[in-house]
């Protein structure tokens, strides 16, 4: 995906270089608080969008997680390469389906 890779560097560059009037320079300068409320409420977006069952809102409310999921990974210095290799070594395995977990009976 090679726009994951432009999104990923825009990011970084974003970073590094803060542009005025930049929404992802501002999501860095307010900081980790501000990212994770966004990742938050773009998980959220895509579970409502799911449940509409609406295919376009679907796609646009994925992307828009994505870009924030990016920016956390930015912003906490985790590359795209990090997330590959787990991506290698989780699907290497096979047969890996875990058991149903238990009810919670107390708190």
């Amino acid at each position: 995906m090679n726009e994951l890779k432009e999104l990923y560097q825009t990011a970084l560059d974003r970073k590094e270089h803060p542009e005025e009037g930049s929404y992802t320079a501002y999501l860095y300068e307010k900081g980790l608080e501000k990212i994770l409320k966004k990742v938050g409420e773009e998980s959220s977006e895509v579970l409502i969008a799911a449940m509409k069952d609406d295919r376009d809102e679907l796609i646009g409310e994925i992307n828009d997680l994505l870009y924030h999921l990016v920016v956390l990974m930015v912003e906490k210095g985790i590359s795209l390469e990090d997330v590959e290799e787990v991506m290698k070594l989780r699907s290497a395995k096979q047969h890996n389906l875990k058991p149903e977990r238990k009810p919670i009976t107390e708190l």
